[in-house]
């Protein structure tokens, strides 16, 4: 039996500005889980979690969800993935408050794919307002326990091996043209904030990924080996782009499992 409620960040609804939080019949984990969904910045729902939120509260974990304001398909508009990043830290931000009003001391994983990844990975590792957004925290801000990144984009600055169609989506993310404003691209590179400050991370990746290469990341996982934070990385066979949305494929139940170690030995170590 799970407690499941919808919570808005505005009196006046905004739907895309919400959160759903699933709280288990019994709390057995000290650690809160933060999902945010992928799905190319311009579509996806935090209901995608839901099934998997239930596994996780079967195992006593609180679980939170999150939606934010999509960037319509066709490029139209002022919405940039530095406004997604601000909802989301509202959202994270608002999780905590209702943590703490449940006298719960919070202490929060945040795991995120692809586009959604991405913003978990800023969320993570640059500090709030750093990317450029705008967000209203009633908090201080809380320090995640770690990141939990499938599928995730080590830079927004071109590469050879860029996916023609996935970068026209990173275009509409960063709100202009590479060439033109390069400094929006690099402001939204989770490269950019790589440091001995991060909590650890766990690159979560697919064997047939095709958008975000994992080779990219192994160098940001260097870097945190060599300062002595705990990351790790994981290539997951015969798994493709986003393939953590469901628990019946070998490789999902597989990355379920993973998420448990992964979170319990960080927590533990940080205790």
């Amino acid at each position: 039996m799970f407690k499941f409620n919808s919570y808005y960040l505005d009196d006046k609804i905004i739907p895309d500005r919400s959160f759903d939080v699933f709280f288990p019949e019994k709390i057995t984990q000290k650690t809160a889980l933060f999902f945010i969904h992928g799905g190319g910045w311009t579509n996806g729902s935090k209901t995608r979690y839901h099934q998997i939120m239930q596994a996780f509260g079967e195992k006593g974990y609180i679980c939170a969800t999150t939606d934010y304001r999509l960037l319509p398909i066709d490029g139209s508009g002022k919405l940039t993935a530095v406004d997604q990043l601000g909802d989301v830290r509202e959202s994270y931000d608002a999780f905590v408050t209702l943590l703490k009003e449940k006298d719960i001391m919070p202490e929060i994983a945040v795991f995120g794919s692809s586009a959604g990844s991405h913003l978990a990975s800023l969320l993570v590792c640059a500090r709030p307002g750093e990317c450029g957004e705008k967000c209203t925290l009633v908090n201080p801000w809380l320090e995640t326990l770690c990141g939990l990144l499938q599928a995730t984009p080590a830079t927004f600055e071109p590469h050879p091996e860029n996916y023609p169609a996935m970068w026209g989506m990173m275009e509409r993310a960063a709100g202009g043209k590479y060439e033109e404003e390069p400094e929006k691209f690099r402001n939204i590179s989770l490269c950019k904030y790589i440091r001995k400050e991060n909590p650890p991370l766990f690159f979560m990746e697919a064997e047939n990924e095709i958008l975000f290469h994992g080779h990219y990341n192994r160098e940001l996982l260097e870097k945190h080996l060599q300062w002595g934070i705990n990351s790790q990385m994981k290539i997951y066979r015969y798994a493709e782009h986003g393939f953590f949305y469901g628990l019946t494929r070998p490789c999902q139940l597989e990355a379920f499992e993973d998420i448990c170690t992964f979170v319990s030995r960080i927590s533990a170590q940080n205790a």
